[in-house]
């Protein structure tokens, strides 16, 4: 199976990228946070529009994860002050499992060298606890928590974590 990861960057594209997201979201984030604020936050953060303009306008960059020209799942990443701000990574369900996220993982490193950056640097929920011990199977450490208002009524209870890059 071929493993490539494609930068998203036609209206096309995104659309994509919204439908995989929209489907990835629900499936996942149900045991985690409600369903209202499953789809508060993939409105605000993972709709056409968010994502257009993260792109256009705030620095973001979307990759596909793609198997054999299938996108399983993406990531999003915007330089942040000499690192790396990993701001999605997400696989679909029938893809978990099977290597895929360290193969991404991989590029993303490749892609902190190209560009001098010193670390890779994510949020995640803090009861994702299976998430959690993935990013620390892959050298990530927590460096802090945080508690962010993102409107509705609704908060992102998350874990910090950092992984260097040598």
């Amino acid at each position: 199976m071929e493993v490539t990861l494609t930068q998203v960057k036609t209206e096309e594209e995104i659309a994509a990228l919204a439908d995989l997201a929209f489907g990835i979201w629900h499936e996942y984030f149900i045991r985690i946070i409600s369903r209202e604020q499953i789809d508060y936050m993939v409105d605000k953060f993972q709709s056409v529009s968010a994502m257009t303009d993260q792109i256009h306008h705030q620095g973001y960059e979307y990759y596909f994860i793609n198997v054999d020209g299938a996108h399983i799942g993406y990531i999003g990443v915007k330089q942040d002050e000499g690192k790396l701000f990993l701001s999605k990574f997400y696989i679909a369900k029938e893809y978990r499992g099977q290597g895929y996220a360290s193969r991404a993982m991989e590029f993303l490193k490749a892609l902190c060298k190209e560009r001098s950056l010193s670390a890779i640097w994510l949020t995640v929920n803090r009861h994702n606890d299976s998430t959690i011990a993935v990013y620390e199977k892959k050298g990530f450490k927590t460096v802090r928590t945080q508690v962010a208002d993102i409107g509705n009524g609704f908060v992102m209870d998350d874990y910090v974590m950092e992984k260097p890059i040598v």
